[in-house]
């Protein structure tokens, strides 16, 4: 979505996690995807050092993908750069759900699937986080204000799965605000694009082209 949002583009090689080419473990011995591979780029590299972020030849994390396309250009401004303090703001805010609600989320998930008596202590260990959203999107209309912004799209894949552990209970949950947001994400047509299956690179070789200058 990142890749898209910023207008950028990039050859895509779609793989199975259980049949890892040996080509993506050359490159990130770690095993796990997102795996972006680029050239060394100073723009980028300059413009999140205030921000900790190392120097890449490759980007393993799917929120550095995000960034990396966002500082090369952020047409819709998910950035926020016209507030200089929002961007450590939002890393901050995407780290909590990348950590703690991630972990949460495992349990909550595994106790559904394993039909644990636990479950809803976890089940509320989320909604904790889940609550704080819902105030967010009662005060406005995104999470950080008024605009969609990197933490919007950063944090999408958490609550789309949260909402999908216990379907039935989420549909009849008192979070109104935060169905009406996912809902709206679901079915926009950046979404549509981002889920769209391609060709296993391992059966053809073939890379895919992808990305768009097309605005959604």
């Amino acid at each position: 979505m990142g890749i898209l949002l910023a207008d950028q583009c990039v050859r895509l090689r779609a793989i199975v996690l259980k049949n890892k080419p040996k080509e993506m473990l050359k490159v990130s011995p770690k095993g796990t995807v997102p795996v972006l591979v680029i050239e060394n780029e100073s723009t980028f590299n300059n413009a999140l050092e205030e921000n900790g972020i190392k120097d890449y030849k490759v980007i393993e994390e799917s929120l550095d993908v995000m960034l990396w396309a966002l500082t090369k250009n952020d047409p819709r401004n998910l950035l926020l750069n016209h507030q200089p303090t929002m961007l450590a703001e939002m890393l901050s805010f995407i780290s909590h759900f990348d950590c703690e609600f991630k972990s949460n989320l495992e349990k909550y998930k595994s106790a559904k699937r394993y039909h644990d008596d636990d479950k809803l202590s976890h089940r509320e260990a989320c909604i904790k986080d889940i609550s704080q959203l819902e105030q967010k999107l009662s005060q406005h209309q995104y999470l950080m204000g008024d605009q969609l912004s990197l933490v919007d799209y950063a944090i999408l894949p958490f609550i789309r799965q949260f909402t999908r552990v216990e379907r039935k209970w989420y549909l009849s949950s008192p979070y109104p605000k935060l169905q009406l947001w996912l809902k709206s994400h679901i079915e926009s047509p950046l979404y549509s694009k981002v889920m769209a299956k391609h060709p296993l690179w391992s059966e053809n070789n073939e890379d895919v082209i992808f990305g768009s200058h097309a605005r959604m």
